[in-house]
């Protein structure tokens, strides 16, 4: 008689402890979500859109999300802009509330934010930034590009064989005089248009970087509208276009490729901001040729509130299956261990939250230095004053060197950031479900287009190298590039005396000049090197991307402490955020400790004592990671991650999904023939009609 084995296993109760671990907070997540976003009304603008987003049905984004085909991804994505078409009409003229409802449908579906970013972020951009206010208007309000009506952009930079060198394009714009034309050709296929975002089947017109030739002379790389379809969608004579086919992520966005064959546009269609062509072909330049490139960094700075958004979203799953997930019991003890307790996943993932809330004051600045910049460079061409362009150049240059800075290294560090959060999950980070895999394959993209980004990181290492060489010679920093003044402290940390000493480890404001005393003393290094080497800066590749990291960790660092200086000293936000700040600082600076060695910055004993420090602050911050991450405000929808619930029921949440997904009262597949045959397939001697078999074989013997 067989007995019945009464089990002793308890289900897990996820939910309860995802209930304990909130009871934890000991702040107001109100008071830190309105502080990471910059001001109440921001955070409550925020909170309108993404309810808005959550409860609309054509927007909708759940766990289908992750079985779409390519084709399904593209249907469903075209579905949704002539959905978000209608929510631009009536945000209008508020920019900037579009704008925020882009970057949060980018959460869920950076495809979609994508697909209408480009007209909006790119094609219109360019239009404004490099064109007349006339030509804005009718191209955005007379012929309807700015509410996606009569028009659909894309824009027209990168070529087949060349990409981050844009004064390289080869396309050409020829000017007739004889008929006021423009006259668009694709040399050679190296000059065709590749990876147009929107071109496959999309766009209607495009804006066309191409040289300007007039009378034989080659006048470099400037702006033209092109249009590509009629108004049936059909292509216009000496047009062609195809899809550049499969990519590694963001199917809902349909890249192509264009060819110009004699494509003739009106004079008008040039965008003639800043250089103009007259009827009889004199070209006049603009005085300051900087001017131009100015709407081109919309994009990168974008990309650092991007790098910012989706990192929220990926630290919070991982934090919360940190604190459900129970794997290992200690000896005596029957309740497994919560995998956010063992001390290396603390230190997996405690210092990404931490880079987090770094991005956060980042890409708050950089926005505000970008449209503050973009309005004094529209006042000065306005106007015409050249030392009001003066002065915005200046600041341009400060925002070209912060913003390559930050989008390369953040969106390096969101790359990073979301796999790392991938494997802290475990198995179930490798499920699709659970967004960790369709997001990653989306983002990488990021570390490419709108300049590459080791491009991007060795002109900012340059540009350091550049700010210090100059103090070095004139005793001057300009006043309009503040964020790179810090070359000012030359004297203070120059040599080989320690900086960071072992009572300092905990002191925010020695942090900070631990990191000004590295960017000087290796610049100092690199210029050394470069005039070693007459004058080659490629020989210090490596030190100006590693330069423009630390300046970035730097920036982020200085604007964090400006805004906790700016909280009440009785605070209940302060001490987490400033322990979050000692974490990002201390650990990067782990990360970096050959240079920090190197310069002597801290000594060998005092790297082993920051190791300490580091884990008592991890220790100290543990209790607060789900309050932390609770802060960033994000429902389920925005997650869309079973094993990242709210409510920390994950493993019913996910299980469901999967059966949700994939039927299981389906248990043949349609290919199960295929198995059948293999498995009742007859022996091989049956197989070969008993060729070889006894019987045979005696017959053949006699």
């Amino acid at each position: 008689m067989s007995k019945i084995l009464e089990s002793r296993s308890v289900a897990p109760q996820p939910s309860k402890t995802l209930d304990a671990e909130r009871a934890n907070t000991d702040f107001n997540i109100d008071e830190m979500y309105e502080f990471l976003e910059g001001s109440k009304e921001k955070a409550i603008l925020r909170q309108e859109i993404m309810s808005q987003l959550e409860r609309d049905p054509v927007l909708k984004t759940d766990q289908s999300y992750y079985d779409l085909t390519k084709a399904e991804h593209r249907e469903y994505t075209a579905k949704k802009i002539a959905r978000l078409s209608q929510y631009l009409e009536q945000d209008m003229p508020d920019v900037a509330k579009f704008q925020e409802r882009l970057n949060l449908i980018a959460i869920v579906d950076p495809q979609l934010g994508t697909r209408l970013g480009v007209h909006l972020g790119l094609f219109l951009s360019s239009i404004k930034g490099n064109g007349t206010d006339s030509q804005f208007n009718y191209w955005a309000f007379e012929r309807g590009a700015a509410s996606v009506r009569g028009i659909y952009g894309c824009f027209g930079m990168t070529e087949l064989a060349h990409g981050s060198n844009v004064a390289g394009l080869e396309t050409t714009a020829t000017y007739d005089k004889s008929k006021r034309e423009f006259i668009i050709n694709t040399p050679h296929i190296g000059a065709t248009k590749w990876w147009i975002g929107g071109a496959a089947h999309s766009a209607t017109h495009s804006v066309c970087f191409a040289r300007l030739i007039v009378d034989n002379k080659d006048y470099g790389v400037k702006t033209f509208v092109v249009p590509l379809r009629d108004n049936r969608h059909e292509l216009l004579p000496g047009i062609s276009i195809g899809d550049i086919g499969a990519k590694m992520g963001r199917d809902g966005i349909d890249n192509g490729w264009i060819q110009y064959s004699n494509v003739r546009i009106p004079k008008e269609y040039m965008l003639t901001k800043y250089s103009k062509v007259t009827d009889d072909g004199e070209v006049i330049e603009p005085p300051l040729a900087q001017l131009a490139y100015g709407a081109l960094l919309g994009g990168r700075t974008t990309m650092v509130t991007d790098s910012f958004r989706m990192s929220e979203r990926f630290i919070t799953i991982a934090l919360r299956y940190a604190a459900i997930r129970r794997q290992f019991a200690d000896k005596g003890k029957q309740v497994e261990n919560q995998l956010i307790d063992y001390p290396l996943h603390q230190r997996r993932l405690i210092p990404l939250l931490a880079l987090t809330y770094g991005m956060s004051f980042a890409s708050d600045n950089i926005q505000t230095q970008y449209s503050e910049t973009l309005s004094e460079l529209d006042r000065g061409a306005q106007s015409g004053d050249f030392d009001v362009l003066t002065k915005a150049i200046g600041k341009l240059k400060n925002l070209f060197g912060c913003s390559a800075s930050l989008k390369s290294t953040l969106t390096w560090d969101t790359a990073t950031l979301i796999d790392e959060c991938r494997q802290s999950c475990g198995g179930h980070g490798y499920s699709s479900y659970n967004g960790f895999g369709k997001a990653y394959n989306d983002w990488v993209v990021q570390c490419t287009w709108e300049g590459d980004n080791n491009i991007l990181a060795t002109s900012a290492g340059r540009i350091i190298i550049q700010n210090l060489a100059k103090y070095l010679k004139t005793g001057k920093v300009s006043t309009s590039n503040n964020d790179f003044a810090f070359v000012r402290d030359y004297n203070k940390f120059k040599g080989d005396s320690s900086v960071l000493r072992d009572d300092k480890l905990n002191d925010l404001s020695s942090l900070l000049d631990s990191y000004t005393a590295v960017l000087i003393r290796l610049s100092e290094s690199c210029i050394k090197i470069i005039n070693e080497n007459n004058g080659n800066s490629d020989i210090v590749s490596a030190e100006r991307v590693a330069l423009s990291k630390l300046f970035a960790y730097r920036f982020m660092l200085d604007k964090w402490i400006l805004k906790i200086n700016s909280l009440s000293k009785d605070s209940k936000i302060k001490p987490d955020l400033i322990n979050l700040a000692k974490i990002l600082s201390l650990y990067k600076i782990d990360e970096f400790s050959g240079f920090f060695l190197q310069f002597k910055i801290l000594s060998t004993e005092s790297l082993t004592n920051l190791q300490s420090v580091l884990k008592k602050l991890f220790v100290e911050i543990r209790p607060k990671i789900i309050g932390l991450t609770d802060s960033f405000k994000y429902s389920d929808f925005f997650i869309n991650s079973p094993i990242g619930t709210y409510n920390g029921d994950a493993y019913q949440k996910y299980f469901d999904i999967v059966k949700i997904q994939n039927n299981p009262s389906i248990s043949k597949a349609p290919y199960s023939e295929f198995f059948e045959k293999a498995l009742h397939r007859g022996s091989i001697e049956e197989r070969e009609d008993n060729e070889k078999s006894k019987k045979t074989l005696d017959i053949l013997s006699k």
